[in-house]
């Protein structure tokens, strides 16, 4: 395994860390396979796996509590152990302390190494702001409950710049991928956070698993490739190469895939990628972005919709269903858009439209994207 600094705190951290996220089920999310989950976290340890990554949700809230049983016999004090603040079920600032120590209880731990503020945006940064998060964790630092506080962003790059100048954070945690690089933080996220001796913690590195099986015109440019990799082995060492990068989350299903994961990390490394190979992933990249149906650059200039739909994130999702081969995903990621700002509801107005510099028909977009994410169509060949 190799390790690297960890920002500006004294310990280096594995360059691969162990999500909880996506362990092994028996049926339902919360219905944990512990005996092949416990196989995989125990392997990752005994191969040099030093940073082991959950949250209050993960698997219906079962991640933790697994982890708190999996960690016992030794285990705990060979690694770093991060969990994450729900930031959208903090109504009242009592709220703070009754869900940390509710994840105490779960994780059999007096302490957590590494705690986030989780899934910040815009609607949850202002929620934090409003009830005092990062002063409830800088008092739970001095009380020695928690070790250092960071936190998880998915939004734009200027909200993330405008949270990263809030506070002297010691680290962060973001989606990147070689698909992501203008999205969210992107790489302007992360270079400025760096730039700033903040540890970056990269998640979502094959993008939840969509860049691992890829349509045959993806395989065919992967093919040309001299060395010979699979597809995810690729995308995390396209991440590892940057200096940037402190870790990288891989939420692992498989004890297989936890496996190959560790084989890719010991012969990745910063630089280690040439020219021709960073060639040829701008390629996959192009590629990828012509199976897109719909020209949308994500340049927001259609909003806002005065209907409050989120434009650009209903395109996307449409898009991303059929780039990555993975409908599925997008109808889950689509149910997890509020109400008023998924595709139904709009009202072909069509007041977005004169503002798409694409000429997007966006108001005959909407029901097509409705019926395909919400109602569970095939997308139109």
């Amino acid at each position: 395994m190799q390790y690297r600094k960890f920002g500006r705190l004294d310990w280096e951290v594995s360059i691969l860390g162990f999500g909880a996220m996506r362990l092994p089920v028996k049926g339902e999310a919360k219905n944990i396979d512990e005996k092949q989950a416990t196989r995989m976290l125990h392997y990752a340890i005994e191969h040099g796996v030093n940073y082991v990554d959950t949250a209050y949700t993960y698997h219906d809230g079962e991640s933790e509590r697994f982890l708190g049983r999996a960690l016992g016999r030794g285990r705990r004090d060979r690694i770093k152990l991060a969990t994450k603040m729900p930031s959208w079920l903090v109504n009242d600032p009592a709220d703070l302390d009754r869900l940390f120590h509710e994840q105490l209880k779960r994780l059999k731990s007096e302490h957590i190494d590494f705690y986030l503020l989780h899934n910040l945006n815009r609607d949850h940064w202002a929620k934090t702001k409003e009830f005092g998060g990062i002063q409830w964790g800088q008092r739970a630092v001095e009380a020695g409950k928690i070790g250092q506080l960071g936190f998880s962003f998915h939004d734009d790059f200027e909200l993330f710049k405008e949270i990263v100048d809030a506070w002297d954070w010691p680290f962060c945690q973001i989606q990147y991928n070689y698909m992501d690089v203008r999205n969210q933080a992107g790489a302007r996220g992360l270079k400025y956070a760096a730039a700033k001796g903040m540890a970056v913690i990269v998640m979502e590195p094959i993008l939840g698993g969509r860049l691992v099986n890829p349509a045959p015109p993806i395989q065919k440019i992967w093919d040309r490739a001299r060395r010979q990799r699979s597809a995810a082995d690729w995308a995390l060492r396209w991440v590892w190469n940057q200096a940037e990068v402190s870790l990288v989350l891989s939420g692992m299903s498989t004890y297989q895939q936890v496996v190959e994961n560790i084989e890719s990390a010991e012969s990745a490394g910063i630089g280690v990628l040439d020219q021709q190979e960073q060639q040829l992933i701008r390629e996959v990249r192009r590629r990828y972005k012509k199976l897109a149906p719909i020209p949308c650059t994500r340049c927001g200039y259609c909003m806002p919709c005065p209907h409050g739909v989120d434009i650009p994130h209903n395109l996307n999702l449409y898009n991303e269903g059929l780039m990555y081969g993975r409908p599925d995903l997008a109808r889950r990621q689509y149910g997890f858009i509020k109400e008023k700002a998924r595709s139904a509801s709009c009202t072909q107005c069509r007041e977005c439209e004169p503002k798409c510099p694409q000429s997007i028909l966006i108001s005959e977009w909407m029901p097509k994207i409705t019926g395909v994410l919400a109602e569970g169509s095939p997308y139109p060949r």
